[in-house]
């Protein structure tokens, strides 16, 4: 990164073209923007395109402009991109995925410098722009099966900057993740949120496929549902866990057991009223408490309301809201208990009315999952 830093001063100090390549979601635009900020033409516009998501005479019409009637919808002469920065800047994004014709139409525009309009008999005028382009894709691979011009690639290829994947540059991950806790948190309203420990863990060993994009996107989806001040692993998706988080389910005949530090944490929360993300939760995370040490706690529970998670919910000092939050970390965890064993045996009489009752609980707790 340091490297990439001082080529992008460098990069800055001179007009020539710029090929920027690196995976998706590195942060190829940003590059671009700090050079032409950095540049002489920094008070002159910087104008961007993807070229990968217009067809080829939209591109091109995007670039270069059109005149009037040129095509259907051209109702007055319009200018295009590379006109709209004068002494500018211009920014393709995606090159790598134009076609052949639209790779001709840019190779000539480099090497004139003119502008020629969709439906223009002859050249518009001349341009003074500085061109930076960027792909995630393996140009060298293009050429070689015929996809991509040696010769664009060639005058594209002036100055070239890679940026590195953020799975290669692990120790600016806490920077990120502490620039958009503080970006979100303002954005929405809500209080900064604090990254406990285990969880910057699991955020720096994370490949990150997306790369910065995708620890962005993260975050904001972390400070958004965080609960408290505190963003824990239960607030991460399961598949970034690995697989030592992971708990063995217990098999269903074996047998739960309570034992003195089970039967002390259920005591401080049904006679002392603490609640279970204070009590259970925390034992439970930093793997002082097994799966079937958990179990055992809602097993006894259950036993008190009478197989009903909802009343669980409140024994457990918990407030009603946290009921669907509570049963996500049971089954993710593989501690929850069916319902059925601990519900009393009806009354005579009573058999249809407390059936239908149980049918409805047990829709609600397996939607609630």
């Amino acid at each position: 990164m340091r490297t990439l830093i001082a080529n992008i001063g460098f990069a800055a100090k001179c007009d020539a073209k710029i090929l920027i390549t690196g995976e998706t979601g590195v942060g190829k635009e940003v590059v671009a923007r700090l050079i032409h900020d950095r540049s002489k033409r920094a008070s002159a516009p910087l104008v961007t395109i993807n070229c990968a998501g217009l067809q080829d005479s939209l591109l091109e019409s995007e670039l270069f402009g059109h005149v009037r009637g040129s095509f259907t919808g051209a109702y007055q002469d319009k200018s295009g991109l590379l006109e709209m920065a004068p002494n500018g800047t211009v920014f393709m994004d995606e090159v790598g995925e134009m076609s052949t014709r639209m790779q001709v139409v840019l190779l000539r525009f480099l090497e004139t410098g003119e502008i020629q309009r969709v439906g223009a008999n002859r050249a518009h005028t001349r341009v003074n722009v500085r061109l930076i382009t960027a792909t995630n894709r393996d140009l060298q691979a293009h050429m070689a099966s015929g996809a991509f011009r040696e010769d664009l690639y060639f005058r594209l290829n002036v100055i070239r900057l890679i940026v590195p994947p953020l799975r290669e540059r692990q120790e600016d991950i806490p920077l990120f993740v502490d620039h958009y806790l503080s970006t979100f948190s303002a954005q929405h309203g809500t209080r900064r949120p604090r990254v406990a420990p285990p969880v910057m863990d699991v955020l720096m060993t994370h490949p990150w496929p997306g790369n910065v994009r995708e620890l962005r996107n993260m975050i904001e989806r972390l400070v958004l549902r965080a609960d408290g001040d505190s963003i824990t692993l239960d607030d991460l998706p399961a598949d970034m866990l690995p697989v030592t988080q992971a708990v063995e389910p217990i098999r269903p005949a074996a047998r739960i057991e309570s034992g003195p530090l089970t039967d002390e944490l259920a005591d401080r929360m049904i006679g002392g009223g603490e609640p279970f993300w204070h009590v259970v939760y925390p034992a439970f995370m930093a793997r002082h408490l097994t799966c079937a040490d958990v179990q055992a706690i809602v097993r006894r529970g259950l036993e008190q309301t009478n197989g009903n998670y909802r009343s669980l919910v409140q024994l457990f000092n918990m407030p009603s809201t946290d009921y669907r939050r509570f049963l996500r970390f049971l089954r993710k965890h593989h501690c929850h208990l069916p319902f059925q064993p601990f519900r009393v045996p009806p009354v005579r009489g009573l058999a249809e009315p407390l059936r239908a009752a149980e049918s409805g609980a047990s829709q609600l707790e397996t939607s609630a999952t």
